[in-house]
């Protein structure tokens, strides 16, 4: 993919373009649709044959068999315990549903499909050699890539049989507006010279800001789709028996997931960021993890964070490099969360120069 990679000023990490030096800037020409960004860290997979959705539908969390070609939607396998083991977006285009998911899940992925097809009329092929375009919807961007197949990311509303536990007066995901096309890479390289670029730090930011929730960063051996308010667009909580199914039921209707997920507001006098993996403290106990970090254009220094469910709602410490870091925290997932509990609205971070 020489045609973004080679761009003047491409600084890449691990083989990726994390910015071109202009990682501000680059992050707004981004939200404002008006750049394109490489997403050199993950891949698409072709699921088709005729009974492709409805296999899908059998054992993941969503439910597939009714999506329309070009429409949208996001799924999630789990284990038997419930238990998120794999995340994907999911765009059908009439032939072939187009898996998005996070590269270094990639090969995991297609050896499990792999291993459940038995009978069904399905096939299942990498695609390594399409390029992963992301912008956000309303500009340049995408009258640039138009008539490309699209995933449009479901994040920014609550979806059909879906359910928030964030209890918050305007939910930050309200106008991410998050699409990837799927284009082959002769077609991304030519595109590198005729829209503006920005890397995976600016899309990263502006993930981040929206409290959206990523296979790479918040899922370990132990998540749970309500921890990190995945329940909001991956799991249709009315569809029919998948794998994991009465745990996730079991704990939306009681309530109480034993960690949840936060928002930080990083004081960054330091100038540090914290890496993930971070800890986190409420005093002296240390009560989680910081799993996203990234400077926002706006909000200056902010995280994500896994956090023990016992953990105060109020500020909290981060450490990292020596340095205790004081991080205001806006709760996500109550503690409590759950289909019957009521709990009161909350307001976002206030924002800071």
């Amino acid at each position: 993919m020489t045609g973004f990679t080679g761009l003047p000023g491409a600084v890449l990490d691990d083989g990726v373009v994390a910015h071109y030096g202009e990682p501000m800037r680059e992050q707004r020409r981004l939200r404002s649709g008006d750049a394109v960004v490489l997403l050199g860290d993950r891949t698409a997979i072709e699921v088709g044959g005729s009974e492709r959705l409805s296999w899908l539908d059998s054992f993941t969390s969503q439910a597939t068999t009714r999506l329309a070609p070009g429409e949208s939607s996001e799924l999630l396998i789990l284990d038997p315990q419930g238990h998120v083991e794999h995340a994907a977006g999911i765009v059908d285009d009439g032939a072939s549903a187009w898996l998005i998911v996070d590269a270094a899940d990639a090969d995991a992925l297609v050896s499990w499909l792999k291993r459940m097809v038995f009978r069904a009329r399905v096939t299942i092929e990498p695609r390594p050699e399409r390029a992963l375009l992301g912008f956000f919807a309303g500009g340049a961007a995408e009258t640039a890539l138009a008539g490309a197949l699209v995933w449009s990311d479901p994040w920014e509303h609550v979806q059909a049989g879906g359910h928030q536990y964030a209890h918050v007066a305007d939910h930050p995901s309200a106008g991410y507006a998050w699409r990837v096309a799927i284009v082959e890479a002769d077609a991304a390289a030519s595109l590198a010279d005729t829209v503006e670029a920005a890397g995976l730090l600016a899309a990263e930011a502006l993930r981040v800001a929206a409290w959206r929730p990523r296979w790479a960063s918040e899922v370990d051996e132990r998540s749970l789709p309500h921890e990190t308010d995945w329940i909001r667009s991956a799991v249709h909580l009315n569809k029919g028996c998948y794998r994991g199914q009465e745990t996730v039921a079991k704990v939306h209707n009681l309530g109480h997931p034993p960690r949840r997920l936060a928002a930080l507001h990083l004081d960054g006098s330091d100038d540090v960021l914290p890496a993930p993996g971070a800890p986190v403290f409420a005093g002296d106990a240390e009560v989680g993890r910081v799993t996203s970090v990234a400077r926002h254009h706006e909000d200056g220094p902010i995280a994500l964070a896994i956090l023990s469910r016992r953990a105060p709602d109020g500020d909290l410490i981060v450490r990292a490099d020596g340095l205790d870091i004081a991080a205001a925290q806006q709760v996500i997932v109550p503690a409590d969360a759950g289909a019957t509990v009521d709990v009161p609205k909350l307001t976002r971070l206030s924002r800071r120069s």
